[in-house]
């Protein structure tokens, strides 16, 4: 055990120092949630769908609840039920055994709904494209506000899907 002490004695702390107070840890990020709170005026809820996808693009989901972007700290939320959301984030190529479970999820969700397809596979199948075990692309199964390419798409850019996608739906 002492020999662990003098280890960690030796080599000092090694991380970076906290940010300073009052510090953005990302403007632009902090720019489309003011504007997205600003349309609707209240909460934006969302409802994250994994259809079947290889879990990069959950990395980035889970990225934007992480200090540095910090979504729920301006009331954008991310819920466990369908019937909670305004906005579907579906992840994947849409397995057949998938299909189902997202069309039921699509239809519990109250109007009106959006929903962004995320990433690569979401878009358009990406490198499982459509065969025996998968559906393909999400637009193959429900209807599909705004298709977000990437693989994945990094934090800030969902972040300006979801600004895009309820800007649309402001208009009309």
């Amino acid at each position: 055990m002492w020999r662990i002490v003098k280890q960690i004695a030796k080599a000092g702390i090694r991380t970076e120092p906290p940010p300073a107070a009052g510090d953005a840890a990302h403007p632009e990020a902090e720019r489309i949630q003011h504007e997205l709170l600003g349309i609707l005026g209240q909460a934006l809820t969302i409802r994250a769908v994994d259809a079947g996808s290889c879990n990069g693009c959950e990395l980035e989901l889970h990225a934007l609840n992480n200090p540095y972007y910090n979504i729920e700290g301006l009331g954008i939320k991310f819920v466990a039920s369908p019937r909670h959301a305004d906005l579907l984030l579906v992840t994947g190529p849409v397995s057949r055994n998938m299909a189902l479970a997202l069309k039921r999820t699509y239809e519990a969700t109250p109007e009106p709904r959006l929903v962004v397809a995320v990433g690569d596979c979401g878009c358009n199948g990406g490198i499982f494209g459509e065969s025996y075990a998968s559906c393909g692309r999400v637009s193959n199964v429900i209807p599909v506000d705004l298709a977000l390419p990437g693989c994945p798409p990094p934090p800030i850019d969902i972040l300006r899907g979801i600004l895009t996608v309820v800007r649309r739906a402001r208009k009309s």
